[in-house]
């Protein structure tokens, strides 16, 4: 790995009470000495202060894991650029296992970009995106399992989901794939010794013995991964939710009632909305990104066009569409042509302005609708938009939600490496059955070991690598 030291703004942009300038690398501690005064020493007799005697101090001056307050100074002109608090980590014990300098300064956009420039000209780098994680992924600390779950702590919308990522950061799906592999690993050597002696082999290797054990310890857990995965998708990601219906159907206010805030400008003029407003919402755990969207309609006004094709752009990459349309207006030609439209993606059918209304029997719905989930709401008002939630909620809930305990739950990458795995498995098990040679046989062994190789990064490419982390904000 290049051996440069980074250093990047580890916190948000913009004011707050304190911001973070992180380094890390070889010359962390060199910089720090650079460009550090600590405050004059306290008396001893004061409370709470806590120093160490000199014999305790390292010839860099610090020691680690500890905090020293002072000020960071331009060396070249004297100048004091802020009253700080310097975090020293030494390695191995760092996020990193490099050496680590975290500049507690005052928020300001101003006083760190000047600190950063400051520890830049001292001989440190800008930290590419998600690099301080990258070093500890590939200086041992973490495996990519844990580095993958670092993003999704800092995504995560909703508590599940930030439970689901400390899982992951705790190391829980990595335990689960080396149980896998180390299985795995223990029939490849039995199926390599087999190989090397054949007079023994049904002795080293017994055919019925193996299967099994591959269903219990190698099958049922891929499978169980990978429907962990499939049940719980929309905790991680999200379920986006496309709200469609002519122009005036009431979208946007049936959208600012979801969200409990005036997100979406509503008139009495139809085709107000011409774009996608998108925000998010958190329905019981799940995190439900809402899609406002432009009313399907005939016109010929270029702009309105634009925001046509958009809106059935956004409906085709949709988990789930609520399709409104009017309690008081008879169901007319262009609600025949959004339904057409949506009628193939889940759909919820939302009846609106009911406040207009006397009963939900003067409401008149085609029979070829009846298939669909139906709510009776008064965006206005509020009435019905708690069953609507609930009808959200459970159209992703499935038959068989996830245990609630279970935090086990891989993303897409690993999924496709589990579904890999699985396929050698069962190949495996359809070889032994059949009488292949064991030769053959541990081909399909190295392959499911090959598959779950990727997910713990042991022999994962550099593209991928590169994907991964290109993901990650900088100073992270």
């Amino acid at each position: 790995m290049e051996n440069s030291t980074i250093a990047a703004i580890a916190t948000p942009g913009g004011r707050g009470g304190i911001g973070i300038v992180k380094i890390s690398g070889s010359k962390a501690l060199t910089i720090a000495t650079a460009i550090f005064s600590p405050a004059e020493s306290v008396s001893p007799a004061d409370p709470g202060q806590v120093r160490a005697s000199k014999e305790d101090v390292p010839g860099d001056g610090f020691q680690t894991h500890r905090l020293y307050y002072g000020h960071i100074i331009d060396p070249a002109t004297r100048q004091v650029l802020d009253e700080v608090l310097l975090g020293v980590m030494k390695a191995p014990r760092t996020y990193t296992r490099e050496d680590i300098i975290e500049i507690n300064t005052h928020g300001g956009q101003v006083a760190m970009h000047a600190i950063l420039e400051l520890v830049l000209r001292h001989g440190a780098r800008i930290a590419e995106p998600g690099e301080f994680t990258k070093r500890a992924f590939l200086n041992g600390r973490i495996d990519l399992t844990q580095a993958e779950a670092v993003i999704d702590l800092v995504n995560a919308r909703t508590e599940r989901s930030l439970q689901f990522a400390a899982a992951q950061v705790d190391g829980q799906l990595r335990q689960e794939v080396e149980s896998i592999r180390e299985h795995l690993i223990q029939i490849l050597t039995r199926a390599q010794a087999a190989i090397d002696f054949p007079e023994d082999a049904d002795d080293i290797i017994n055919a019925p013995k193996t299967v099994d054990s591959i269903r219990n310890h190698v099958v049922q857990p891929i499978e169980n991964l990978i429907q962990n995965y499939l049940d719980a998708r929309v905790i991680r990601d999200g379920l986006n939710v496309a709200v469609v219906g002519k122009p005036n159907a009431g979208k946007s206010s049936l959208m600012n009632r979801l969200l409990r805030k005036d997100r979406a400008i509503v008139t009495e003029i139809p085709g107000t909305t011409r774009d996608i407003i998108e925000d998010t919402i958190n329905l019981h755990g799940i995190p439900v990104i809402l899609s406002d969207t432009a009313g399907l309609h005939k016109t010929d006004d270029p702009v309105e066009t634009i925001g046509i094709e958009k809106t059935i752009e956004q409906v085709n990459g949709s988990d789930l569409v609520l399709f409104l349309v009017e309690a008081q207006e008879p169901i007319g030609e262009e609600d025949h042509h959004i339904f057409d439209t949506v009628k193939t993606k889940p759909l919820i059918i939302a009846v609106n302005k009911m406040d207009l209304v006397e009963h939900d029997s003067d409401v008149m719905l085609p029979e070829s609708w009846s298939a669909f989930e139906r709510v009776f709401i008064s965006a206005l008002y509020g009435q019905g938009v708690d069953l609507l939630k609930e009808l959200i909620v459970n159209s992703v809930r499935g038959e068989t939600p996830i245990d609630q305990k279970e935090m086990i739950v891989p993303n897409l990458r690993h999924k496709v490496a589990f579904d890999n795995s699985l396929t050698a498995a069962q190949d495996m098990i359809a070889a032994f059955q059949n009488g292949t040679s064991i030769d053959l046989i541990a081909i399909n062994i190295q392959e499911a070991i090959d598959a779950l190789d990727e997910i713990l990064g042991i022999n994962v490419k550099v593209d991928v690598l590169d994907h991964i982390f290109s993901q990650f904000c900088i100073g992270k």
